[in-house]
């Protein structure tokens, strides 16, 4: 299953070289000198403080290592062992380095290294220039050095530019690492069930299951017609009162054609399953084959359950598009779960506007996704709705002769013609070349979307995965 939740450890370093001080007796040489450590003590701790008072929520916590020495600071080798015992007993999703002073490079190595997790590395603005001459930190020209020893060491990491700590690009900065932190801890390992094959026609949407587990570690779960038929009648039979509660949920929030009101315990039993193979087969996500065979199958379109599940936090993939799966886990983790993904593939150009697309899907998404003033429909058991006005993020994970990349980028919702499905019209900044790059490949045009920019996110996720790069139309 999913989770929205990051822990991050944060280790203060500062250069070795002074003798560990001791903070209860508050004794400051009149001349500091260069790197003194009681400097770098306070710089560590309000460094600390901060950002767990501003940064502590729903969706973050924090590990520091006060106690493993005096300064509550890391900067010798000998307490490298503590610290990462510390973190990886916590289970640390990511670790932050903080340079208070010049830093120490091999122990900001060690620690990255033993932890295996995504890196931030930062420092506070040296903010002292005495009437000597004197200077207490030089912390943007440590910065430089740790930085190398990662390089050397082969580590990927994420960088906030040397900043005052209450600046906006600290913030930014972080948020941003926040993110692809998220990102990576649900992309590892990650466990997708695959309902049904492949729809016959549908080449387009092949994957190589070989190449996600070894290349990615992503697992792909199949669940046969026969399994879900099974699970879908006993559903259908024995929880009755979900389904009454659910189908007034439903027709509360569309409106309905006899044929789906006709089809509703049909309607609201695929949510019903579709929760089930989630909890019983401990998956991420769904990837169904919903274009033919459940309709031969339940005589019932499951498109708008879909619409009902991801409002609900789940995953639904259409048409058995593994890739188009992935990348909406990617979507949703970017943005901490406060967002909810769709699948608009490109459908057809607007009529006047010759940068605007249809992105389009014939119903799985999600109801509140929807424009206040448009209407909402379920008609034939496919959902019709217009999506919001907003600034979006797309995205597609595919590959090609076993390179794996993933195409980014970003539009504009813009006013377009009425149309059945799920939709929005998106104005991009040259739709031509974003025609010529689905066409050219290795994408499809079944895309991700997500409200919200996520562009630079993206381009840092990249660094925390080998095998896949990132790809950009502007």
């Amino acid at each position: 299953m999913l989770s929205y939740k990051v822990k991050i450890g944060l280790v203060p370093i500062r250069r070795e070289g002074a003798a560990l001080i001791d903070p209860k007796k508050d004794v400051r040489p009149e001349k500091l000198g260069n790197f003194n450590p009681w400097w770098a003590t306070d710089r560590g701790a309000a460094s600390v403080r901060y950002i767990e008072e501003h940064y502590t929520g729903g969706h973050v916590s924090f590990v520091d290592i006060d106690g493993i020495n005096t300064e509550n600071l890391l900067f010798t080798e000998k307490d490298v062992p503590a610290v990462v015992a510390r973190l990886k007993e916590a289970e640390v999703d990511a670790v932050m380095l903080i340079n208070t002073n010049f830093g120490n490079e091999e122990v900001a190595g060690f620690v990255a290294r033993e932890i295996g997790k995504p890196v931030l590395l930062w420092g506070p603005q040296d903010d002292y220039f005495g009437p000597n001459g004197e200077r207490y930190t030089d912390t943007q020209c440590g910065l430089f050095g740790m930085s190398r020893m990662l390089q050397r060491l082969n580590i990927p990491f994420s960088y906030i530019e040397n900043c005052k700590i209450e600046d906006e690009k600290f913030d930014k900065g972080f948020r941003k690492f926040v993110s692809v932190a998220c990102m990576v801890k649900n992309f590892t390992n990650l466990r997708i069930a695959q309902v049904g094959m492949r729809p016959k026609s549908f080449c387009s949407v092949i994957v190589n299951e070989g190449e996600l587990m070894q290349k990615f570690g992503i697992q792909i779960i199949p669940v046969n017609l026969a399994l879900f038929k099974s699970m879908f009648d006993e559903n259908l039979e024995k929880r009755r009162d979900e389904l009454e509660a659910l189908k007034k949920e439903i027709a509360g929030k569309f409106d309905l054609d006899e044929m789906s009101k006709d089809n509703l315990d049909k309607i609201a039993c695929f949510v019903l399953t579709y929760e089930d193979i989630h909890e019983r087969f401990n998956v991420a996500a769904v990837s169904a084959e919903c274009w033919t065979a459940m309709g031969r199958l339940v005589g019932c379109s499951p498109c708008s359950s879909y619409s009902i599940l991801a409002d609900r936090g789940y995953i639904l993939g259409c048409e058995s598009d593994i890739h188009a799966t992935i990348t909406q886990v990617l979507l949703k983790s970017a943005m901490l779960g406060e967002k909810i993904p769709f699948l608009g593939e490109f459908t057809a150009r607007h009529p006047e506007n010759p940068n605007a697309e249809l992105l389009w899907h014939c119903g799985p998404f999600a109801w509140s996704l929807h424009q206040d003033d448009a209407p909402c429909k379920i008609v034939g058991g496919r959902s019709y709705l217009h999506v919001g006005d907003g600034h979006y993020s797309l995205a597609r994970m595919d590959q090609d002769n076993g390179n794996y990349s993933i195409l980014v980028g970003e539009f504009d919702s813009v006013p377009g013609p009425y149309t059945f499905g799920t939709y929005v019209w998106g104005e991009f900044s040259d739709l031509d070349k974003w025609e010529r790059k689905l066409i050219e490949g290795p994408y499809i045009h079944h895309m991700s979307e997500i409200e919200g920019s996520l562009t630079e996110v993206f381009k840092e996720f990249v660094k925390y995965v080998p095998n896949l790069s990132i790809d950009l139309v502007d």
